[in-house]
C-alpha cells in the first residue's frame, strides 16, 4: 500500500536528497517538497546549488559541506540535527555519496542516532547501466579512477578476471589515457560501452570492443567531452574444448557410475580436467 503523499518533513531528520544529473525535469516531486521545507541545505557547491533552487523558486538557506571541511562540519551540523533542525544533504548532480561527499554525515548520523531519510532519484551509476546493453543482474560501481597510470593499471589489473559488469566514471581530460591502460591490461576484445552526457541534449551511448572504440573516440575530439561514465564487460572464461574420445568415454561411463566418479575417471583416462567433463556431464547427460 503506498502512502499518501505529503509535502511535511520531519524535525531533526536529515534527507538524502538526489539531485538531476543533467535534465531539471529529472528531479521528483518528493524531493522538491523536502528542499523547500527542511529548516537548511547541506550542498556540496552552495553557488551551484542557488541555481538549482531559483529555477524551482525554493528559497530555503543553503550550508557548504564538502569533501574538505565535511568531517568538521559533521560535528555542527549533528548538534543542529539533535536540536531539532531539519537538513537536506545535496550533491552538485545525483544521489549524494555516491563518489560525492556525504559518508562521514551519514555514518556519523547513524552513530548518533539521528534519523536519516534517503529519497530515491537519478543516479548517473544505474542510468548508464539500465541503457548500456551490458548485463546488468551482477556490477560493480568502482568510482574515479585512480589519476595516475600505475594506480590505474593496478586497478584494472586487480579486476581483470571480476565476471561482473564494471563501472567507472571519468572526465574528459583523462578519458583516452585511462582507456589506454585499460587496453594494455584488458587487451583490445572487451566489450565496453561508454556513456556520456547522461539525460542532457548530446546523450550519447557507444559501445564497441576497447580496441574499437579508443579509434571511435579519436576520430572526433567531440566524442571525449563532457561527464563519462565507462562500463566494462565482466571476464568471460574461454570455454574449453573437451575432446570427442573424453566425452564418449564419459557416456559409457555415467551408465555404470555417478557422473562425478565417471567424470574424474575421464579425465584421468584423457588428461583433460574433470570439473569441464563434470559440467559438460550435467549439460548434456540425462
Amino acid at each position: 500500500m503506498s502512502e499518501t503523499n505529503s509535502c511535511t518533513v520531519d524535525i531533526a531528520t536529515l534527507y538524502i536528497v538526489p539531485t538531476p544529473i543533467g535534465n531539471l525535469a529529472d528531479i521528483t516531486q518528493r524531493a522538491l517538497d523536502v528542499l523547500a521545507n527542511v529548516d537548511l541545505i547541506a550542498a556540496e557547491d552552495t553557488r551551484h546549488t542557488s541555481r538549482l533552487l531559483t529555477h524551482f523558486s525554493i528559497s530555503t538557506r543553503t550550508f557548504a559541506l564538502h569533501d574538505h571541511n565535511e568531517q568538521q562540519k559533521a560535528d555542527y551540523l549533528i548538534e543542529k540535527l539533535q536540536a531539532g533542525t531539519s537538513i537536506a544533504l545535496v550533491s552538485d548532480a545525483g544521489t549524494p555519496l555516491i563518489s560525492d561527499p556525504g559518508y562521514h554525515l551519514v555514518n556519523r548520523c547513524r552513530q548518533a542516532g539521528v534519523k536519516v531519510v534517503p529519497l530515491p532519484g537519478p543516479c548517473a551509476v544505474t542510468t548508464a547501466l539500465s541503457g548500456a546493453g551490458l548485463p546488468s543482474d551482477r556490477f560493480s560501481f568502482e568510482g574515479f579512477l585512480p589519476p595516475k597510470s600505475k594506480g590505474r593499471r593496478d586497478r584494472f589489473q586487480a579486476l581483470a578476471d571480476d565476471e561482473r559488469t564494471l563501472i567507472f566514471y571519468e572526465s574528459p581530460h583523462r578519458i583516452m589515457d585511462s582507456l589506454a591502460d585499460m587496453l594494455a591490461v584488458l587487451g583490445p576484445d572487451r566489450q565496453v560501452v561508454l556513456a556520456r552526457e547522461l539525460t542532457k541534449t548530446y546523450e550519447t551511448f557507444h559501445g564497441a570492443p576497447l580496441g574499437e572504440l579508443i579509434e571511435w573516440l579519436e576520430q572526433d575530439s567531440n566524442r571525449t567531452r563532457g561527464e563519462m561514465v565507462l562500463l566494462v564487460a565482466g571476464h568471460r572464461a574461454e570455454k574449453e574444448d573437451l575432446p570427442a574420445d573424453a566425452l564418449r568415454t564419459l557416456g559409457l561411463l555415467t551408465q555404470e557410475l555417478p557422473l562425478k566418479k565417471a567424470a574424474a575417471l575421464a579425465a584421468e583416462i584423457h588428461n583433460v580436467k574433470k570439473n569441464a567433463l563434470y559440467k559438460w556431464g550435467l549439460e548434456h547427460l540425462d
